[in-house]
């Protein structure tokens, strides 16, 4: 009899449904989560702004080559010493030699000292970003398995560091700091008081973790507490890690603006985003784009970080209960 009869394929009983198809080599949950982000408009946005933002810093002194100027070299044909020092030309100066225009006063080009502002805040930003999420990572994971009295030291240490006025200590240091690299300083005391969050998340997540079957089967196998928190808890909170990092990181750029703002960050003649904002207010009414240039180019790094943040916390974070 033919075995290829009609409404059947070989190997298949007629009147059963077929097996579904396996699921597709490498479909595992970061390949899943990838393809979930990037489906969405607001991340490949982001994700593009982001990378603009990344290569202006990365690529800043050659960028401001191409544009003939440093960030600290004045040229004072290009502002009017009878106005004030309005800069000579329409939108702020914006010519073929100054192709985002010029400081008042000073002539200083400001594409110059804004792709080198971007390198300064996000290197900033970054770095305490780092900090902030090793220690808190470290210092959660310790807390959630151990327990007992590592526990309850560390819960304090995290209750007491955010308690702390931390805005204002910030301000107290930077301003009494002399003759110091005010970069590292600004990351460092920054990164200090940024911890307790990561921690307390990582914390929450470890211990939902530490009684699971595969971490009791390491522990059963002979597994130390080392080789357990590398290989089994730290896996495990990684996701909810990863996007409390995308969230963190607009708020350390932010937090360097402010305090550059304030007079107490970062000084000239290095340029900083937070710092030409504030110079720039002066200016305003008779030069509004010495401030709407630095202060966009702040606007979408924080808001382009902030949309990435939530669509990893919605897709990683099975906590958050998003869609």
């Amino acid at each position: 009899m033919n075995d290829t009869t009609t409404g059947t394929t070989a190997g298949t009983t007629p009147g059963t449904t077929p097996a579904p198809a396996a699921a597709p080599t490498g479909s595992g949950p970061w390949r899943l989560a990838r393809t979930e982000l990037l489906r969405r408009a607001s991340v490949r946005v982001a994700l593009a702004v982001i990378a603009l933002f990344l290569l202006m810093a990365a690529g800043a002194p050659l960028l401001s080559a191409l544009g003939g100027w440093s960030p600290e070299e004045f040229d004072k044909s290009a502002v009017d010493p009878y106005l004030g020092g309005r800069p000579i030309g329409p939108f702020g100066g914006v010519s073929p030699d100054h192709w985002l225009g010029v400081e008042p006063v000073t002539g200083r080009d400001l594409f110059a000292r804004v792709v080198h502002g971007a390198q300064v805040s996000l290197f900033i930003a970054f770095t305490a970003t780092a900090i902030v999420v090793a220690a808190g990572t470290a210092a959660g994971i310790a807390a959630g398995y151990f327990g007992g009295r590592t526990d309850a030291v560390l819960s304090r240490l995290m209750d007491l560091t955010m308690s702390f006025p931390s805005l204002i200590f910030m301000i107290a240091m930077m301003s009494v700091a002399k003759d110091v690299n005010r970069v590292a300083l600004m990351t460092a005391v920054i990164g200090v008081f940024g911890w307790p969050g990561v921690a307390r998340v990582v914390r929450g997540q470890t211990l939902s973790l530490k009684h699971r079957e595969y971490v009791d089967a390491a522990r059963v196998g002979g597994s130390g507490p080392w080789r357990i928190l590398t290989r089994e808890i730290l896996p495990g909170v990684s996701g909810p890690v990863i996007a409390s990092t995308t969230l963190i990181v607009p708020g350390m750029i932010a937090t360097e603006a402010a305090l550059s703002y304030l007079g107490v960050g970062v000084r000239p003649p290095t340029p900083s985003w937070g710092q030409m904002i504030a110079e720039s207010v002066a200016f305003y009414d008779t030069d509004p784009m010495y401030f709407i240039i630095p202060s966009t180019c702040l606007f979408l790094t924080v808001l382009a970080f902030t949309l990435l943040g939530d669509a990893l916390r919605d897709v990683l974070d099975p906590r958050s209960g998003r869609t």
